[in-house]
C-alpha cells in the first residue's frame, strides 16, 4: 500500500511543482526577452527534459555492464515515444474537455467564443490558425529525420559510429538557435503574466525570485519524478507485469510526466500554443541529447522492443504531419495520437513473449 500512496503523493507533487514552474518560466522568458514560443520549445522543454537527460548520462557513463548502460538507451527511445503519443493525446483530450466546459458555461445565444482560440470555433475545424499549424509542423519536420537517423544507427555497426553522437548535439544547437532567434509574434506582445507565486504582490518580481522559483520547482520535479518511477518499478510486478514490460511501457510515461503536466496546466490556462510548443521542444531534446550520449558511450544496438518503439514513434509523427498537411488537425484527432501507445503495448506482447 505504501507504494500506491507514494505514487499518488509524487503525482500531486509533480503537478503542483509544474504549476509553479510554468509560472516561473514565463517570467524567465520575459526577463531573457525571448519569444513566447521559445518559452515552451526551449526554456520549459529544457527544464523538464533535463532530469531524464541526467539519468541517461549517469546510466551510459557509470554503468558497469552493457545491460546497465542499455538503461540509458531505453530512456533515449522511450521519451520521444511517450511525448509523441501520450503527451499529444492528453493535450487533445484536455482541449476537448475545456471546450465542452466553456460551451456549457457560455450560452450559445451570446455568440462569445471560448478564451483559447485554438479550441474554437468548432470540433470539425482545424486546431488553430494556419500559422499555428505551420509552426507545429515545422517542429515535427525537424524531429522526424533526426529520429529516423537515430533509429537507423541502432541497426548497424561500424567503427566511427560513436563520433556521430556529436552531430546530434549540433542538430539541437541549430534548433536552439532557430527558436531563440524567432523573436516575438505580433499576437503575443503585450500579454500580461500572472503574478510570480514567490512574490504574488509584486507587479514586476525581482530576477532573483524568478530564478529561485524556477530552480526550486525543477529540483522538486526531478526528485518526485525519480521517486514516481521507482514506485512504478515496485508496483509493476505486484500487478503481474514483468520488469521488462514495466520498463518499456510504464517508465517512459513516468519520466515524461512533467511535460504532460505542463501541457495540462497551460491548456487549462488557455495557452495551448505553449503546451504544444513544450511537447515539441522536449521531443527535440529527447531526439538529440540522450541519443548523442548513447552513441558516445554505448554500442547503440537495438533489440526488437526498441525498434518497435522507434517505428511507433515515427508512425505517430507521420500521422500528425499528414493531418496537419490536410488542415484537419482538431483536438479530437490530436487525442488519437494516444492510440499509438496502445498499439505499442499490444505489439510488446509477442515481442517479449
Amino acid at each position: 500500500m505504501i507504494h500506491f500512496v507514494l505514487l499518488v503523493v509524487c503525482a500531486v507533487a509533480i503537478y503542483l511543482s509544474c504549476e509553479w514552474f510554468v509560472n516561473a518560466v514565463e517570467w524567465l522568458g520575459e526577463r531573457l526577452n525571448v519569444g513566447k514560443m521559445a518559452v515552451g520549445t526551449i526554456l520549459a522543454a529544457f527544464g523538464t527534459a533535463l532530469p531524464e537527460s541526467v539519468v541517461t548520462l549517469v546510466a551510459v557513463t557509470t554503468g558497469a555492464t552493457d545491460e546497465a548502460k542499455d538503461i540509458g538507451v531505453g530512456a533515449a527511445m522511450g521519451g520521444p515515444l511517450a511525448l509523441a503519443t501520450v503527451a499529444y493525446g492528453v493535450t487533445g483530450a484536455m482541449l476537448l474537455l475545456k471546450r465542452r466546459r466553456e460551451r456549457n458555461a457560455v450560452p450559445a445565444t451570446t455568440g462569445l467564443p471560448p478564451s483559447d482560440p485554438l479550441t474554437y470555433p468548432d470540433p470539425e475545424n482545424a486546431l488553430g490558425t494556419e500559422k499555428d499549424i505551420k509552426r507545429l509542423a515545422k517542429d515535427q519536420k525537424w524531429f522526424l529525420p533526426i529520429f529516423i537517423v537515430k533509429v537507423a544507427l541502432g541497426l548497424v555497426a561500424f567503427a566511427f559510429k560513436p563520433v556521430l553522437g556529436l552531430l546530434f548535439f549540433a542538430a539541437y544547437a541549430a534548433y536552439f538557435w532557430r527558436e531563440i532567434r524567432g523573436g516575438q509574434d505580433e499576437d503575443e506582445e503585450g500579454e500580461e503574466l500572472e503574478p510570480l507565486k514567490f512574490r504574488p504582490k509584486a507587479a514586476s518580481p525581482a530576477t532573483w525570485a524568478v530564478v529561485a522559483q524556477t530552480l526550486a520547482t525543477l529540483v522538486v520535479v526531478f526528485f518526485a519524478s525519480q521517486l514516481f518511477v521507482k514506485q512504478l518499478d515496485a508496483i509493476g510486478p505486484m500487478i503481474g507485469l514483468s520488469a521488462s514490460v514495466t520498463a518499456l511501457l510504464l517508465s517512459p510515461i513516468a519520466t515524461e510526466l512533467p511535460e504532460i503536466m505542463n501541457a495540462v496546466i497551460w491548456v487549462r490556462q488557455g495557452k495551448t500554443k505553449l503546451a504544444l510548443a513544450n511537447i515539441s521542444g522536449a521531443m527535440m531534446i529527447q531526439a538529440t541529447v540522450p541519443s548523442g550520449l548513447g552513441l558516445l558511450f554505448t554500442k547503440w544496438h537495438f533489440d526488437a522492443a526498441l525498434l518497435w518503439s522507434g517505428l511507433i514513434t515515427m508512425a505517430a509523427i507521420v500521422y500528425l504531419l499528414l493531418t496537419m498537411r490536410a488542415h484537419k488537425l482538431t483536438p479530437a484527432r490530436l487525442s488519437v495520437a494516444a492510440g499509438f501507445y496502445v498499439l505499442f503495448a499490444l505489439g510488446l506482447i509477442p515481442i517479449l513473449g
